[in-house]
């Protein structure tokens, strides 16, 4: 057999191979997205979720856009978070109050049980409203501090009892299959009969919202996360998390170690560039 054949036959087998390799990608999942951003303090590099596709998206556009650009880190609180994108914060005066600009709409929230408040996590900002939907250009990262196991036994029972509860009963008392029960709720309120409804909440509604609800729940995962690097777990299931600092978390506590005046805004201004490297 000669040589030539041999090699030709091999660059075949390979060529196969990295075929088969191709056909496996899946075209459809986007690639991960890598920003840089750049501050007076040194530079971070932020990973993107694919798993909330919105925020990720409209960050990305803005960041190409140039949005961020020369904006300031307006609202600093140590042991909690810092917080940036307020495009009024762009030449803005010494003491000016910052934090009410925006673009002129909001994000859906996008929550996901395995996107938590860690320390170094990007998330969007947001005023209170019901749907939770996130600032379109505000975020905060978060700094956090470290937490005990009874600490976070509290947070999933707050988000369990809160958030969860709140949205699963919503549901079952409008949902037109419940007009009777809803009837019966709605009677017993505008009636002040407390022990009725305490009743009817505990042998009916409960068992409905356990049923349709997964009660959340930290894996032991994010438990020693919290528990050795920190985070806001107050904040989970109420903020959407689409991203998290990879390199450069010491940044995060330089810029919350500034000294702040009444409003938390930097007595110093802390400025940010951004750009796509990945």
């Amino acid at each position: 057999m000669s040589k030539t054949f041999i090699l030709t036959t091999i660059s075949m087998v390979l060529c196969l191979g990295l075929s088969a390799q191709k056909k496996d990608v899946n075209p459809l999942v986007p690639a991960e997205h890598i920003v840089q951003i750049t501050t007076d303090f040194g530079v971070m590099k932020v990973k993107l979720y694919n798993e909330t596709p919105k925020s990720r998206d409209n960050f990305v556009k803005l960041v190409q856009d140039g949005f961020y650009d020369s904006l300031l880190f307006h609202r600093v609180i140590k042991g909690f978070m810092i917080q940036g994108g307020d495009p009024q914060s762009k030449n803005a005066a010494p003491g000016v109050p910052l934090g009410n600009g925006d673009v002129g709409y909001t994000i859906p929230a996008e929550f996901n049980d395995s996107l938590f408040h860690k320390k170094g996590a990007l998330c969007a900002a947001r005023t209170e409203n019901p749907e939770k939907a996130g600032s379109a250009c505000q975020f905060y990262i978060v700094q956090g501090k470290t937490l005990s196991d009874a600490e976070l036994d509290q947070f999933e029972q707050n988000v369990n009892r809160g958030t969860r509860m709140q949205g699963a009963f919503q549901q079952i008392i409008n949902d037109p299959a419940n007009a009777a029960l809803k009837e019966n709720f709605v009677r017993m309120q505008q009636t002040n009969q407390r022990d009725s409804l305490n009743a009817l909440v505990q042998s009916t509604i409960q068992p409905m919202i356990d049923a349709k609800v997964k009660p959340f729940k930290y894996s032991a995962a994010q438990r020693e996360i919290y528990k050795t690097i920190g985070g806001t777990p107050s904040l989970d299931q109420g903020y959407t998390v689409f991203g998290e600092v990879i390199e450069g978390l010491d940044v995060i506590d330089k810029i919350a170690a500034v000294q702040t005046a009444p409003g938390d805004r930097p007595v110093a201004d802390v400025k940010m560039t951004m750009k796509l490297i990945k």
